[in-house]
């Protein structure tokens, strides 16, 4: 078993956004995103710079206020596994699920089942014949991240991969991730690129979906026939955070995208991050925990910054 619509910046909005980035002591990122000094820049009073990662690029955005910085550019690198993200976008847009829904039941084709184990990849051993209900399969894909689950469902909901991926492209453009390249539903292909800023603007759409936000944010779970599933993703626990998923691979190095809930002036809003391509030429393991620690530390200095100046300002 191997387990390892661009919003546009009308005057009010953009207005009530700077009026709360200056309540907070956020410095203002430009609307079209314009990343950060190359010292990471200062993004709250009391925080200091942000710790970005030295390493590949990074993007941090806050509800209601707008992206919080950038690092490393926007030369798209390849993403592993973080192409599941889309995957699962494109699952639900197309046989969307109620909260308590479970879908309809999919079989397992001989190619999911013979592709358990194989190559080395990330997969969940499923056999043919066996029915999942679509719900179930979206947590395999997600929470362990089932390499032949993706290309299972792909092929479920287009017939093949390759139809697939022309939808998860038309969506990508849908969202104006202009940096971004899918050749395939798990992300195995080096040649599946992006940008952590697109990868932001993803996991916000994402997130907005109740049954995908359930699913990333769960710890473990049960399936009949396979017994108990762990999360790949190591932040779940921490604080708030709400999930989203990890990808790593040699080329890809280590990758993580990030929600976690803050408060702002006692309102919760949702803080979300992207970094990609940490110790890419590694080892998966070596970029992984790279990815971890960075992402780690981007979001407690940002809740501990807000919580701060809140603080500040009831005194």
């Amino acid at each position: 078993m191997s387990l390892p619509r661009t919003p546009r910046h009308r005057l009010v909005g953009g207005a009530l956004a700077l009026a709360l980035l200056t309540a907070l002591g956020i410095a203002v990122v430009s609307p079209s995103g314009s990343p950060s000094p190359p010292d990471g820049g200062r993004a709250a009073s009391g925080i200091g710079p942000l710790p970005w990662p030295q390493d590949g690029q990074s993007a941090v955005e806050l509800e209601g206020s707008g992206s919080l910085g950038e690092r490393g550019g926007r030369r798209p690198v390849p993403i592993a596994s973080l192409a599941k993200v889309m995957t699962a976008y494109v699952i639900l847009d197309g046989h969307p699920l109620r909260p308590d829904e479970e879908g309809p039941l999919v079989e397992v084709d001989q190619q999911a089942a013979h592709e358990v184990g194989v190559g080395g990849e990330s997969t969940v051993p499923v056999r043919a014949g066996e029915r999942h209900s679509q719900r179930q399969l979206l947590e395999l894909l997600l929470i362990p991240s089932g390499n032949n689950v993706a290309r299972l469902l792909a092929r479920w909901d287009s017939g093949s991969q390759e139809a697939f991926v022309t939808k998860m492209r038309r969506a990508a453009e849908r969202l104006g991730m202009r940096d971004t390249v899918y050749t395939g539903a798990s992300g195995i292909e080096p040649t599946t690129t992006s940008t952590a800023a697109d990868q932001v603007r993803l996991v916000r759409a994402a997130m907005k979906d109740p049954v995908f936000r359930s699913i990333v944010a769960t710890r473990e779970i049960t399936v009949p026939g396979l017994g108990t599933i762990v999360n790949t993703n190591p932040l779940l626990g921490a604080p708030g955070v709400l999930g989203v998923k990890t990808g790593s691979s040699t080329p890809a190095g280590g990758n993580l995208l990030w929600a976690c809930e803050v408060r702002v002036g006692g309102t919760p809003r949702l803080l979300v991050g992207a970094v990609l391509h940490q110790r890419a030429n590694t080892t998966p393991a070596e970029g992984l925990r790279a990815a971890v620690d960075a992402s780690r530390g981007l979001l407690t200095a940002v809740r501990d910054g807000l919580a701060a100046g809140t603080e500040g300002r009831g005194r």
